[in-house]
């Protein structure tokens, strides 16, 4: 018997989370036991689900008066359970739908040998597509979100795999990446005590590069397996390109790149903070400054 542990944050959308917590009732589930954690992050208003709706996903619900961003909230759910006896621990966004087969797929690529974690395909949720028109209504639901994911060292930048594409199979090979997205990521549970879980100092964005390199540093292997499937409701708890991208993206793209990224890219990235902090946007300047005065974790976002 396979046991996972089940980790989802929820902050504010109620609809995104319950809608996520009714597709797991879903799931296939062979050989495997799963408990289920919802992390109230700090929402305006108190999460109130019956937890007895839920009874085959062994769910709890843990309220948190704050914001603790994405990183610590995983890790306070991972702090509650550690000592448990499980085998996988799995992160998954609220405003995903998974497929019935996800959790089986994502159990049969992680048990082989030298694998860490794996990551499923993830397409856009119908009507979530960055470019809708772009589309035949028969390809809405099969639009790439990720495909797997590599980093681009030359712009510190992570790179999603087929994005925009319709899926024609051309990502359909079970293999080896060198970028897990956080939307959906199974790790081992032995992984997690070797290299830790999320880096604090992120809060939100870039802590999934940064758990991705510790997981390939330790000498383990990150598998996508295209037969696992997930549908994301993209920027669900943020929108793409406010201010709230501009600081987090700015500050831990320094943070991630001076940590990781070859000397010669660490330079063009100590140029181009310069450039920002004289021409960049108002929460991009916020993000360069923070990085010089080291403040992470929430930093200075309002």
């Amino acid at each position: 018997m396979h046991k996972i542990i089940i980790s989802i944050l929820h902050f504010n959308k109620d609809q995104d989370t319950i809608a996520c917590l009714k597709s797991l009732l879903t799931l296939n589930l062979h050989g495997i036991s799963i408990s289920t954690y919802v992390l109230d992050n700090g929402s305006k208003n108190e999460f109130k689900l019956s937890e007895s709706d839920y009874e085959s996903l062994n769910l709890t619900v843990i309220r948190y008066p704050y914001n603790a961003g994405f990183t610590g909230g995983h890790n306070m759910v991972y702090g509650k359970i550690e000592d448990m006896e499980f085998d996988y621990f799995l992160m998954l966004n609220n405003d995903t739908i998974v497929d019935t087969n996800l959790v089986e797929e994502l159990v049969s690529s992680i048990r082989k040998d030298g694998v860490g974690a794996v990551v499923p395909k993830i397409y856009f949720t119908k009507g979530h597509e960055f470019h809708k028109d772009r589309y035949n209504q028969n390809d809405l639901g099969k639009v790439y979100w990720y495909a797997g994911g590599y980093m681009d060292w030359n712009h510190v930048t992570s790179k999603h795999r087929g994005v925009d594409e319709v899926d024609h199979g051309q990502f359909s090979e079970e293999e080896e990446i060198g970028f897990a997205t956080g939307a959906c990521l199974m790790i081992k549970k032995n992984i997690i005590k070797r290299v830790g879980l999320f880096n604090e100092k992120y809060f939100l964005y870039y802590e999934d590069a940064d758990l991705t390199q510790k997981i390939i540093k330790s000498g383990h292997k990150i598998y996508y397996n295209p037969k696992a499937i997930l549908w994301h409701n993209n920027a669900g708890s943020s929108s793409s390109g406010s201010s709230l991208h501009d600081y987090y993206l700015t500050r831990n793209r320094m943070l991630f790149g001076m940590t990781y990224a070859p000397l010669k890219t660490r330079l063009f990235l100590l140029k181009e903070s310069v450039g920002l902090l004289k021409t960049g946007r108002l929460w991009q300047r916020r993000g360069i400054k923070d990085y010089y005065l080291r403040r992470f974790g929430k930093g200075s976002y309002e």
